[in-house]
Protein backbone atom coordinates (compact mmCIF):
# COMPACT_ATOMS: atom_id res chain seq x y z
CA UNK A 1 0.00 0.00 0.00
CA UNK A 2 1.29 3.48 -0.94
CA UNK A 3 1.91 5.78 2.34
CA UNK A 4 -0.81 8.54 2.47
CA UNK A 5 1.91 11.34 2.20
CA UNK A 6 3.33 11.64 -1.31
CA UNK A 7 7.08 12.71 -0.75
CA UNK A 8 6.66 14.99 -3.42
CA UNK A 9 3.12 16.54 -5.29
CA UNK A 10 2.95 19.01 -8.13
CA UNK A 11 -0.77 20.42 -8.61
CA UNK A 12 -1.23 21.93 -11.95
CA UNK A 13 2.02 23.47 -11.79
CA UNK A 14 1.70 26.21 -14.72
CA UNK A 15 4.89 28.33 -15.75
CA UNK A 16 5.28 31.61 -17.94
CA UNK A 17 8.19 33.78 -19.12
CA UNK A 18 7.24 37.15 -20.10
CA UNK A 19 10.31 38.25 -22.12
CA UNK A 20 8.96 40.29 -23.86
CA UNK A 21 5.79 38.77 -24.96
CA UNK A 22 3.98 36.14 -22.50
CA UNK A 23 5.32 32.33 -23.46
CA UNK A 24 3.67 29.38 -21.37
CA UNK A 25 6.29 27.07 -20.42
CA UNK A 26 4.62 24.38 -17.98
CA UNK A 27 0.89 24.10 -18.56
CA UNK A 28 -1.40 22.15 -15.53
CA UNK A 29 1.49 19.47 -14.39
CA UNK A 30 -0.02 17.48 -11.85
CA UNK A 31 1.83 14.16 -10.32
CA UNK A 32 2.67 12.78 -7.23
CA UNK A 33 5.89 10.68 -5.96
CA UNK A 34 6.13 8.55 -3.14
CA UNK A 35 8.80 7.19 -0.73
CA UNK A 36 11.25 4.95 -2.64
CA UNK A 37 10.74 5.59 -6.26
CA UNK A 38 13.31 6.00 -8.97
CA UNK A 39 11.52 7.87 -11.40
CA UNK A 40 12.80 9.90 -14.44
CA UNK A 41 11.51 12.98 -16.12
CA UNK A 42 12.09 12.91 -20.30
CA UNK A 43 11.48 14.81 -23.04
CA UNK A 44 12.87 16.61 -26.15
CA UNK A 45 15.11 19.65 -25.23
CA UNK A 46 13.24 22.78 -24.85
CA UNK A 47 10.11 21.13 -23.48
CA UNK A 48 10.28 21.99 -20.33
CA UNK A 49 11.94 19.07 -17.79
CA UNK A 50 14.74 21.91 -16.50
CA UNK A 51 12.39 24.74 -16.07
CA UNK A 52 10.03 22.12 -13.90
CA UNK A 53 12.75 20.66 -12.21
CA UNK A 54 13.89 24.39 -10.66
CA UNK A 55 10.30 24.95 -9.20
CA UNK A 56 10.07 21.41 -7.95
CA UNK A 57 13.20 21.86 -6.23
CA UNK A 58 11.77 25.34 -4.65
CA UNK A 59 14.56 27.06 -6.64
CA UNK A 60 11.88 29.26 -8.87
CA UNK A 61 8.80 30.38 -6.78
CA UNK A 62 7.25 32.06 -9.86
CA UNK A 63 4.60 29.85 -10.98
CA UNK A 64 1.55 28.76 -10.52
CA UNK A 65 -0.45 25.61 -8.70
CA UNK A 66 0.73 24.14 -5.73
CA UNK A 67 3.69 22.39 -4.75
CA UNK A 68 3.80 20.01 -1.64
CA UNK A 69 7.26 18.49 -0.29
CA UNK A 70 6.83 15.93 2.66
CA UNK A 71 2.74 17.16 2.74
CA UNK A 72 3.92 20.75 3.07
CA UNK A 73 2.87 23.58 0.64
CA UNK A 74 5.89 25.53 0.03
CA UNK A 75 4.01 28.78 -1.90
CA UNK A 76 3.57 30.15 1.77
CA UNK A 77 7.23 30.16 2.50
CA UNK A 78 10.08 32.91 2.89
CA UNK A 79 13.18 32.40 1.13
CA UNK A 80 14.71 31.74 3.96
CA UNK A 81 12.94 28.69 5.00
CA UNK A 82 12.62 27.62 1.29
CA UNK A 83 16.58 27.19 1.34
CA UNK A 84 16.48 24.98 4.78
CA UNK A 85 13.97 23.33 2.63
CA UNK A 86 16.15 22.66 -0.14
CA UNK A 87 19.45 22.01 2.24
CA UNK A 88 17.57 19.40 4.85
CA UNK A 89 15.13 17.33 2.67
CA UNK A 90 16.05 17.61 -0.78
CA UNK A 91 19.95 16.11 -2.71
CA UNK A 92 20.66 17.86 -6.05
CA UNK A 93 23.37 16.02 -8.63
CA UNK A 94 24.13 18.26 -11.43
CA UNK A 95 25.48 17.44 -14.72
CA UNK A 96 28.32 19.40 -13.71
CA UNK A 97 29.34 17.61 -10.36
CA UNK A 98 30.11 21.69 -9.32
CA UNK A 99 32.91 20.14 -6.41
CA UNK A 100 35.00 23.15 -5.34
CA UNK A 101 38.17 21.89 -6.24
CA UNK A 102 40.34 23.74 -3.37
CA UNK A 103 38.55 21.23 -0.82
CA UNK A 104 39.45 17.76 -0.31
CA UNK A 105 36.77 15.49 -1.54
CA UNK A 106 35.90 15.30 1.96
CA UNK A 107 35.32 18.10 2.43
CA UNK A 108 33.10 18.81 -0.33
CA UNK A 109 30.86 16.02 0.75
CA UNK A 110 30.56 17.76 4.43
CA UNK A 111 29.50 21.55 2.80
CA UNK A 112 26.15 20.92 3.17
CA UNK A 113 26.24 18.97 6.84
CA UNK A 114 28.07 21.82 8.05
CA UNK A 115 25.76 24.18 6.73
CA UNK A 116 22.28 22.66 7.99
CA UNK A 117 24.00 22.54 11.53
CA UNK A 118 22.24 19.39 12.88
CA UNK A 119 25.49 17.58 13.86
CA UNK A 120 28.59 18.38 15.68
CA UNK A 121 31.39 18.72 12.98
CA UNK A 122 32.83 15.60 13.89
CA UNK A 123 29.93 13.42 13.55
CA UNK A 124 28.95 15.30 9.50
CA UNK A 125 32.81 14.07 9.14
CA UNK A 126 31.80 10.62 10.10
CA UNK A 127 28.52 10.94 8.22
CA UNK A 128 30.48 12.01 4.57
CA UNK A 129 32.90 8.76 5.35
CA UNK A 130 30.23 6.50 5.65
CA UNK A 131 28.80 8.06 2.13
CA UNK A 132 31.95 7.99 0.56
CA UNK A 133 32.37 3.69 1.45
CA UNK A 134 28.87 3.57 0.41
CA UNK A 135 29.59 4.77 -3.23
CA UNK A 136 33.00 3.24 -3.61
CA UNK A 137 34.88 6.17 -3.12
CA UNK A 138 36.10 6.43 0.61
CA UNK A 139 40.10 6.09 -0.37
CA UNK A 140 39.47 9.51 -2.30
CA UNK A 141 38.40 11.20 0.79
CA UNK A 142 41.89 13.48 1.33
CA UNK A 143 42.80 14.23 -2.55
CA UNK A 144 41.68 17.72 -3.50
CA UNK A 145 38.60 17.73 -5.80
CA UNK A 146 40.54 18.75 -9.25
CA UNK A 147 42.60 15.47 -9.20
CA UNK A 148 40.21 13.01 -9.74
CA UNK A 149 38.12 11.34 -12.34
CA UNK A 150 34.88 12.90 -14.21
CA UNK A 151 33.11 9.63 -13.05
CA UNK A 152 34.57 9.63 -9.47
CA UNK A 153 33.58 13.14 -9.32
CA UNK A 154 30.12 12.52 -9.96
CA UNK A 155 29.99 9.84 -7.15
CA UNK A 156 31.41 12.08 -5.54
CA UNK A 157 28.71 14.48 -5.83
CA UNK A 158 26.02 11.93 -5.26
CA UNK A 159 27.90 11.55 -1.60
CA UNK A 160 27.61 15.22 -0.90
CA UNK A 161 23.54 15.43 -2.23
CA UNK A 162 23.25 12.01 0.38
CA UNK A 163 24.93 14.14 3.74
CA UNK A 164 21.60 14.93 5.18
CA UNK A 165 19.75 12.41 4.03
CA UNK A 166 17.18 14.06 1.91
CA UNK A 167 13.77 12.96 1.39
CA UNK A 168 14.42 13.40 -2.34
CA UNK A 169 17.43 13.49 -4.61
CA UNK A 170 17.04 15.38 -7.68
CA UNK A 171 19.12 15.49 -10.59
CA UNK A 172 19.35 17.17 -13.54
CA UNK A 173 20.98 15.64 -16.58
CA UNK A 174 23.60 13.54 -13.90
CA UNK A 175 25.12 11.62 -16.33
CA UNK A 176 25.01 13.70 -19.38
CA UNK A 177 28.97 14.54 -18.99
CA UNK A 178 29.46 10.90 -18.60
CA UNK A 179 30.41 8.00 -20.74
CA UNK A 180 28.41 4.81 -21.02
CA UNK A 181 30.54 3.26 -18.19
CA UNK A 182 29.96 5.73 -15.78
CA UNK A 183 26.38 6.38 -17.16
CA UNK A 184 25.99 2.87 -15.90
CA UNK A 185 27.50 2.87 -12.45
CA UNK A 186 25.48 6.20 -11.43
CA UNK A 187 22.19 4.11 -12.61
CA UNK A 188 23.44 1.00 -11.09
CA UNK A 189 23.94 3.82 -7.48
CA UNK A 190 20.79 5.14 -7.68
CA UNK A 191 18.84 2.13 -8.32
CA UNK A 192 20.54 0.98 -5.15
CA UNK A 193 19.68 3.71 -3.03
CA UNK A 194 15.93 3.32 -4.39
CA UNK A 195 16.13 -0.18 -3.80
CA UNK A 196 18.32 -0.90 -0.89
CA UNK A 197 18.03 2.33 1.03
CA UNK A 198 14.09 3.40 0.13
CA UNK A 199 15.27 6.53 -1.35
CA UNK A 200 13.43 8.34 -3.62
CA UNK A 201 14.82 9.60 -6.99
CA UNK A 202 13.51 12.30 -9.58
CA UNK A 203 16.26 12.23 -12.59
CA UNK A 204 15.66 14.66 -15.28
CA UNK A 205 17.06 12.66 -18.64
CA UNK A 206 18.01 12.76 -22.09
CA UNK A 207 18.68 9.29 -22.26
CA UNK A 208 16.17 7.00 -23.48
CA UNK A 209 18.48 3.66 -22.16
CA UNK A 210 18.48 5.37 -18.50
CA UNK A 211 14.91 6.21 -18.17
CA UNK A 212 13.99 2.55 -19.10
CA UNK A 213 15.17 1.04 -16.32
CA UNK A 214 14.05 3.71 -13.94
CA UNK A 215 10.31 2.24 -11.89
CA UNK A 216 8.38 4.99 -13.85
CA UNK A 217 8.60 7.42 -16.86
CA UNK A 218 7.42 11.00 -17.01
CA UNK A 219 7.14 12.28 -20.47
CA UNK A 220 6.63 15.88 -21.43
CA UNK A 221 6.12 17.15 -24.76
CA UNK A 222 6.02 21.42 -25.28
CA UNK A 223 5.66 22.04 -21.45
CA UNK A 224 2.74 19.20 -20.73
CA UNK A 225 2.98 15.55 -19.31
CA UNK A 226 1.67 13.33 -21.86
Amino acid sequence: MQPTTPILEARNICKSFHDPVSIQVLKNISFAIHKGEFVSLTGKSGCGKSTLLYILSTMDTDYEGQLYIDGILMAEKKEAELAQVRNSKIGFVFQFHYLLNEFTVLKNVMLPGLKLQKYADAEVEHRAMEKLTMLGVAHLANKKANLISGGEKQRVAIARALINDPHIIMGDEPTGNLDKKNSDIVFDIFQQLATEFGQTLLIVTHDPNFASKTSRIITMEDGRMI
